[in-house]
Formats: C-alpha cells, sequence, structure tokens
C-alpha cells in the first residue's frame, strides 16, 4: 500500500468512515449503517475529504441506508455534472434501492491504489 495513508475521519455508534488519501483522488470507505441520526454527520465528513473535483466512497460494507444515507451520497437535486461522489462497490441491495428511488445510475468504475 505505498503512498496510501489511512485517517478515521468520524465515528459513531453505527457509522466509521476511513479516508485513504492517495495522491490523485480521495477514497472514503463507508462500514457499519447510516440512517437519519448520522447523515448529517455523513455529509459534513464527505465535504471534509474533498479535495479536488470528485471524491471515490466504496459502500460495499455498509450493513444498511436508508433514504437519507442515500440523498448524501447520490445528491439527486444537482445535475448530474455537479455531482462530486463517485460511488464503489455498490451493493446489490444499494442498487435496487437506488433504482425503487429513480436514481439509479451505472457508478463510475475507479483503479484504486491499494
Amino acid at each position: 500500500m505505498s503512498g496510501v495513508e489511512e485517517r478515521l475521519v468520524y465515528q459513531d455508534e453505527q457509522l466509521k468512515i476511513v479516508l485513504r488519501g492517495a495522491p490523485d483522488v480521495p477514497f472514503v470507505a463507508l462500514i457499519g449503517e447510516i440512517d437519519a441520526s448520522n447523515s448529517p454527520a455523513l455529509a459534513r465528513a464527505l465535504e471534509s475529504c474533498r479535495q479536488g473535483a470528485h471524491i471515490v466512497v466504496d459502500t460495499g460494507a455498509l450493513t444498511f441506508i436508508d433514504i437519507s444515507g442515500l440523498r448524501v451520497l447520490v445528491m439527486p437535486m444537482l445535475p448530474l455534472s455537479q455531482r462530486w461522489i463517485r460511488l464503489h462497490n455498490v451493493t446489490s441491495y444499494q442498487r435496487r434501492l437506488l433504482r425503487m428511488m429513480g436514481w439509479f445510475y451505472e457508478p463510475r468504475t475507479h483503479h484504486l491504489p491499494l
């Protein structure tokens, strides 16, 4: 993992957010559960990790996410060109929720420096 640094950005009883900084694009891993109680903290944490045009957010280790968490990650009120979060490792459950909300799009894939 040469050149990759990990930093705990946020943690509560349900959610842990870890930033894996790399020279090109910040990579954020979400672990646990997101709901209305911690989605505002998620939004603040992701904004604090933003360094450039976008960040990559790995949702594969989430065990639960509700509509408030999806809104933070998908930014449905913004035009697609202004959305700065790129989802990675989206689970089939998460894809199903995104489709149900009419927010589904094929997440961009990224080569991650792991």
